[in-house]
């Protein structure tokens, strides 16, 4: 941390003890379990975390687990989902090809992870209760708003903190390039809920796969980017993941 480190120490802190406050208020909202479900989104979104690209310009990756951490949240109860969350979460963090994994940004990561769930999960759930009027269709994009905030906010602030950039100037980066992913997650999140009833297995492979193909034109796209990017090589090859 060369830029504000102490400043950046603190925030990092500050979103870790959020994570854990989150998983603790998860761990008491265990009614309805889901064990066959949970096992299946558990395996896939592992699998989906794995496929990860490097954003251009940034420190930081995107993985295509989302739509099955949306429909953890959406299908599961909030400790079922977070373990989804988290355990996918910090597949995508650890390292490929025998890279040393990095403690501190594997803990950034998950713990925001975990505060997105549980504002995800109660927007879902307890507008759903609270609401009766509040249809699913219009519940999991307001769920998706909020997780969107938690999830690229501190991200944003912790990268400015560590590289002396504009928070508001990151957080603008990451949303250009990751909005799309987020709308076009909502909708397949939204359709496996449709669809969902005993098919749990062949609907998220068959998801599994289209975010393969997402995953792939990400990569490619993303790769050009940063090659015709003078700006994104530089800070690329600064930014060790």
């Amino acid at each position: 941390m060369s830029h504000n480190p102490r400043h950046a120490t603190a925030f990092i802190a500050l979103i870790s003890a959020a994570g854990l406050g989150s998983v603790g208020f998860g761990l008491t909202q265990t009614a309805n379990w889901h064990p066959l479900e949970a096992l299946a989104l558990f395996a896939i979104a592992l699998a989906a975390a794995r496929m990860k690209v490097k954003l251009p310009g940034l420190t930081g990756t995107m993985s295509v687990n989302l739509p099955f951490v949306l429909l953890a949240v959406a299908e599961l109860n909030l400790a079922e989902a977070l373990l989804v969350a988290c355990a996918s979460t910090a597949a995508q963090c650890w390292p490929k090809g025998g890279a040393k994994p990095k403690p501190v940004q594997m803990l950034f990561n998950v713990s925001s992870m975990a505060s997105a769930v549980v504002v995800g999960w109660e927007v879902f759930h307890q507008g759903a209760a609270n609401h009766p009027w509040f249809t699913g269709a219009l519940l999991l994009p307001l769920a998706v708003l909020g997780f969107f905030l938690i999830q690229t906010m501190p991200v944003s602030i912790v990268i400015a903190l560590t590289e002396g950039s504009l928070a508001r100037k990151v957080w603008t980066a990451i949303v250009q390039m990751t909005f799309p992913y987020y709308v076009l997650s909502t909708g397949i999140a939204s359709i496996m809920i449709a669809v969902r009833q005993q098919a749990v297995w062949p609907a998220s492979l068959l998801v599994l796969a289209v975010m393969y193909g997402t995953y792939r034109s990400y990569q490619m796209y993303f790769g050009r980017a940063a090659e015709n990017s003078p700006l994104g090589l530089a800070q690329a090859a600064t930014a060790g993941h």
